[in-house]
């Protein structure tokens, strides 16, 4: 069952959870044995070995979960770039395990026993997931607020989190199908950067800008590359941009980064034109995930970009 992007609901009815960066994963657990499967349907058991506690935690008993597998930062927030370092490894060493544990965020249940729960609304299955208590290393279970749609959705903003979902509380679960009863809110975070240069665009925008390379300075006064942003590019803001941009152009990046050696097609410009963009979370803390242009800041001095460790 999939959420459909929103504005957050008002009204009665609902339940809010915090969103979580993660992969999402359906967990079968039968006797001592269990399974995960990835949203597309691939069997991805032997790349997570932590959750081999599910049938210990659930004595046994036969269940189907639904939930998101998340990394956390050393502040215990989830952080994409942290769990790649995990997809796609099968059997991982005992040293990326300690390095980069994984953790299931159960928040739904949708088998228990011999009782199929699809049809039972969702807050009786929070509720039954809430009386299994599965809570262990590899294994939580979010808070979900009946109720407090509002609250949670400030509460995500104050604290640099990526949105809230919300469900109505009388929802069935719907496998495969993005359904209105789920809403998803994604917070936009904003940031100023400074544009280190551009790259060629394609097609039709193939003598035009095709997305910013952008950097921001971290407290020693150094500058980063932290991303490439095309999205919000329209036809007159690149018109605008290659103006501006023109007369700045210098022969190699304004900053090193491992990155830079390889855009061979980059033009480079002296970090002088503040930009505003939108973005969805920072991963690693030095590159910005899902940058969204808004325009450029004419009153702003470069120093202003900064990476997030100084906000």
């Amino acid at each position: 069952m999939l959420a459909t992007p929103g504005p957050v609901p008002v009204g009665e009815g609902w339940a809010a959870e915090f969103k979580h960066d993660g992969m999402r994963a359906c967990v079968t657990v039968s006797g001592d044995g269990w399974r995960v499967h990835s949203r597309t349907g691939r069997d991805v058991t032997g790349h997570f070995p932590e959750l081999a506690v599910l049938p210990e935690l659930l004595g046994g008993r036969r269940a189907v979960l639904d939930g998101e597998l998340v990394a956390l930062d050393a502040a215990g927030v989830t952080d994409f770039s942290r769990l790649q370092q995990r997809i796609g490894v099968r059997d991982p060493a005992p040293r990326l395990l300690r390095a980069t544990p994984v953790t299931l965020y159960v928040f739904d249940l949708l088998v228990l026993g011999d009782g199929e729960l699809l049809a039972t609304p969702y807050a009786e299955r929070r509720s039954l997931l809430e009386e299994l208590d599965l809570r262990g290393t590899g294994v939580q279970t979010p808070p979900s607020f009946p109720g407090a749609a509002a609250e949670v959705y400030a509460a995500a903003q104050e604290h640099g989190l990526e949105g809230v979902v919300c469900k109505r509380l009388a929802s069935p679960y719907t496998p495969g199908l993005r359904a209105k009863t789920w809403i998803k809110t994604v917070i936009p975070h904003t940031a100023d950067v400074v544009v280190c240069g551009w790259l060629p665009g394609r097609g039709r925008l193939r003598d035009s800008i095709g997305a910013l390379i952008v950097g921001a300075y971290d407290r020693a006064g150094r500058l980063h590359l932290i991303g490439r942003v095309g999205s919000g590019l329209s036809g007159a803001s690149r018109e605008q941009l290659e103006r501006r941009l023109t007369p700045l152009r210098r022969s190699r990046p304004p900053a090193s980064h491992a990155e830079a050696a390889a855009m061979a097609e980059a033009t480079w410009v002296e970090p002088e034109v503040v930009a505003r963009i939108a973005y969805r979370s920072w991963t690693g803390g030095t590159q910005l995930r899902h940058p969204v242009y808004r325009g450029v800041l004419d009153d702003r001095d470069p120093s202003c970009a900064q990476l997030p460790e100084l906000r």
